[in-house]
């Protein structure tokens, strides 16, 4: 057993598939279904079970999967902790986010870069993604972690480079207590449901969304609306709606069963998140670890 069969492991599981999981690690499908056969082998057990829908781990697969993560995590947090301490990181790093990508992302991290630097101090701005936008604009951020800009806002600036983290999906979900709930659904059905919104929800999402939806004259119950990624999830378990929100904030509920996924048949939305720096100011170490931190996250 070695790390990298480790992280392929997690991340067929955090994917749902063989074929997310390559195009996640730019591995081919074949090599991480050689990846995982080799670690069945070594353990002399079955971790996984193909299903239709999504790959699930057995009994032993969730033990593996629960300490694996947490091996992961650890030698994430040892790399992270010997560069920021050999760069010798000073000075004020200003992040700006959303709320959603904030508490998956950068909220787990940032301990490990103030631990062992004193002379570091990290301001993290949440807002919508105009608000992020507009502090990029005015020098006021020198990290931002955003849905790709020219997709969801029409606009790239020149003053940040661009450095892609992962690709996120929007996915409708229910509770999981609820087992009427169907696998499939058409973008019609959504007007006999209440509707539970989120309201920094990607903008071209939303503005497709309103297209389907004018289309087929159908127009949702939207009960409640938040901006508070964590709320919408404890209000969805509840079983009160429906909602849209994104995939990297609610595979752990989905996997878990606490919620449900819903397929929409006319709706498949995929966007990247990135990481925009700031140039010409003197953090490139900085974000190079911070960005070498980040994409380790995505494992978990």
């Amino acid at each position: 057993m070695n790390l990298q069969q480790l992280t392929t492991f997690c991340t067929v599981l955090s994917e749902g598939s063989m074929t997310a999981a390559a195009g996640k690690l730019f591995l081919t499908q074949p090599a991480v279904s050689q990846q995982i056969r080799n670690l069945e082998e070594e353990l002399a057990v079955e971790l996984l079970v193909r299903g239709v829908r999504q790959i699930k781990p057995t009994p032993q697969g969730q033990i593996l999967y629960d300490y694996a993560k947490k091996i992961l995590f650890l030698t994430q947090q040892a790399e992270v902790a010997i560069k920021t301490m050999s760069q010798e990181m000073s000075g004020d790093l200003k992040i700006g986010t959303l709320n959603s990508l904030g508490l998956y992302m950068i909220s787990p991290i940032v301990g490990v870069f103030l631990k062992h630097n004193s002379k570091l101090r990290i301001k993290l701005i949440y807002g919508s993604g105009e608000k992020i936008i507009s502090e990029m604009r005015n020098r006021n951020i020198n990290i931002a972690i955003l849905p790709d800009l020219k997709k969801e806002y029409g606009i790239e600036l020149e003053d940040f480079d661009k450095h892609f983290l992962f690709r996120d999906e929007m996915w409708l979900v229910g509770s999981g207590r609820d087992t009427s709930i169907p696998n499939q659904i058409r973008v019609k059905d959504l007007a006999f449901r209440s509707i539970i919104s989120f309201s920094e929800k990607y903008p071209s999402f939303r503005m497709m969304m309103e297209k389907k939806l004018k289309k087929v004259g159908v127009q949702p119950n939207a009960v409640f609306e938040s901006d508070n990624v964590g709320t919408l999830k404890r209000v969805i378990e509840t079983g009160l709606g429906w909602g849209f929100l994104p995939a990297h904030s609610i595979r752990k509920q989905v996997k878990t069963g606490r919620l449900t996924q819903i397929e929409v048949e006319e709706i498949k939305y995929l966007v990247n998140v990135n990481l925009y720096s700031q140039k010409g100011i003197n953090i490139e170490n900085m974000v190079d670890i911070f960005y070498q931190a980040l994409q380790q996250q995505g494992i978990r």
